[in-house]
This record gives structure tokens, sequence and C-alpha cells, in this order.
């Protein structure tokens, strides 16, 4: 009777210690994935950032750009100005012209 309680007490130490193996297994299997989750985390964050200062970057050239072609526009406006100016002082020099 004594070596069969030894027996059965041997055969619950070894499944009990298997079944911490394969918890400790399924643990370290758990933080592995946890691990690799915070570190794609971490690579999202930085590339957030990365396409933020992209996007500001590229506002601010956007900006740059509207400025000179809004600066261009008035240039040219001004230009057109000045020659309708000067077609309608010709015009007038040549009226003068044909009245003397």
């Amino acid at each position: 009777m004594k070596i069969t309680k030894l027996i059965i007490l041997a055969l619950f130490a070894v499944s009990v210690a298997a079944c911490d193996k394969q918890k400790a297994a399924i643990d370290a299997k758990t933080e592995a994935t946890k691990d690799a989750i915070d570190k794609t985390k971490d690579a999202v964050d930085t590339s957030a950032k990365e396409a933020k200062k992209q996007t500001d970057a590229n506002a601010a050239i956007d900006k740059a750009n509207i400025e000179a072609k809004k600066l261009s526009m008035k240039a040219q406006l001004d230009a057109d100005k000045k020659k309708a100016d000067a077609d309608a002082a010709a015009a007038k020099a040549k009226v003068d012209a044909d009245q003397k």
C-alpha cells in the first residue's frame, strides 16, 4: 500500500510540475506577444509623428506657393492697370493729334 501511495504521489508531483511548465510557457508567450504589440504601437506613434511633420512641412510649402502666386497675380494686375493707363493716354494723345 505504501508503494502505491508513493507512486500516486510521485505521479501527482510530476503532473503538477508539467502544469507549471505549461503555464510558464503560456506566460512567456503572452509576454512576448505583449512586447511585440508595444513595439508595434511605438512604431505607429513614430510613424504618425513623422507623417504629421511632413504634412506640416507640405502645408508650409503650399502656403508659400499660394502667397507667391498671389503676389505674382497682383504684380500682373498692376502691370495690366499701368498698360490700360498707357493705352488710354496714347488714345487721348491720338485724339488730340487728330484734332489739330
